[in-house]
């Protein structure tokens, strides 16, 4: 399945500082995945790209399922077991497929998962909500792999998450000091070879911490940090910065497809952050704006979408997380990159829907 970048018209004008040819456009996945009873959304200011003060609106909306706010302001659907199968909306002529998959999809079966992040996994709220989701009835037996559990996880909850942490760090931190198993300083996937510099071995990695057993799928939520830092008004180091993101991202991957070709990977978009000014500068007073993060995470989630789309025959898929989560309800009024509960609640939805889609294709 292919996953272009969708050009809808909208009422208002988009400035951006790529050039004349983004104005008006708008980035999305071409496919959500739904589940009865979960709720999925897209809010259309994650998807297009507005400067400081400026509002915008869409039109000819045609939704057979799902309804759009009042404002105009986001598309949302709560399905039921009817509904299962795919259904076309279609948003100023541009088609958005949604895949609503049966509840029960994957019962009687047992998984293992393993999640990799950043800060946003670390909190370990959104693991926390796919746990508890999987946790409803006619789902599958389910283990989470990983060696970090912090006090707020769930039973059963582990993943693979540290703030701060980047697609490269996970491939080249050590610390030989430092315990390995749940400590940030030093990568869980590394291991040290016969005296020389350590290697990425996940075969070792899932024969150390796991039992042996090897995930039935990856998901994995970074990029913030690898780009953040990035000069927004030059778009050539956001293009630099994006390109050796998607380096590291690939050796990850390719590592882990030699040690388990079978496991299914699914690449989250990044997240839009929170949408008021005020969140950014309580985190970084005037040295990292919205506006900023805004332009560079745009372009972030384009490049996600075309490097990670169209690569199922290497088991690697994209989790649809760039529209759901609520710039603004979704996040605390004092922080600039970190959702609310209900915004990780938003996101761990969209992953456990991208898991029972999987799931019910399997």
């Amino acid at each position: 399945m292919k996953f272009p970048i969708i050009v809808l018209s909208i009422l208002f004008g988009v400035y951006s500082v790529f050039g004349e040819e983004h104005k008006n456009r708008v980035v999305l996945p071409a496919t959500v995945y739904a589940v009865p009873g979960v709720p999925v959304s897209i809010v259309f200011r994650n998807a297009v790209l507005l400067a400081p003060g400026e509002s915008m609106g869409f039109r000819d909306v045609a939704s057979p399922v799902g309804s759009v706010s009042r404002d105009g302001s986001s598309w949302s659907f709560v399905p039921d077991d009817s509904q299962v199968g795919d259904h076309t909306i279609t948003i100023a002529g541009k088609d958005v497929v949604v895949k609503v998959v049966p509840r029960n999809a994957g019962g009687g079966r047992d998984i293992s998962l393993l999640i990799v992040g950043d800060s946003l996994t670390n909190a370990t709220h959104y693991p926390n909500e796919i746990a508890a989701l999987l946790n409803a009835p006619a789902n599958p037996g389910w283990k989470l792999l990983g060696t970090h559990a912090p006090t707020r996880a769930k039973p059963g909850v582990r993943h693979e998450g540290y703030g701060g942490w980047t697609w490269s760090r996970f491939l080249t931190r050590w610390e030989p000091k430092a315990e390995q198993s749940g400590k940030s300083k030093s990568s869980p996937f590394l291991f040290p070879a016969n005296g020389s510099d350590p290697v990425l071995d996940f075969e070792r990695y899932f024969h150390t911490y796991c039992e042996g057993q090897k995930p039935d799928f990856v998901t994995v939520l970074l990029g913030i940090n690898d780009c953040f830092h990035a000069n927004p008004d030059d778009p050539s180091a956001i293009e630099n910065k994006i390109d050796t993101m998607l380096d590291s991202a690939d050796r990850f991957i390719a590592a882990m497809r030699t040690a388990s070709p079978e496991t299914e990977i699914g690449i989250c978009l990044t997240p839009a952050a929170n949408d008021r000014d005020e969140a950014f500068y309580a985190n970084y007073k005037n040295r990292y704006t919205r506006w900023g993060w805004r332009r560079i995470q745009f372009r972030l989630v384009e490049r996600q979408m075309e490097h990670f789309g169209n690569r199922e025959s290497e088991n690697v898929y994209i989790i649809p997380t760039s529209v759901g989560i609520d710039p603004l309800t979704g996040y605390p009024p004092d922080n600039g990159g970190h959702p609310n509960e209900k915004g990780y609640q938003t996101l761990g939805r969209e992953i456990y829907c991208w898991l029972k889609w999987r799931l019910a294709e399997r």
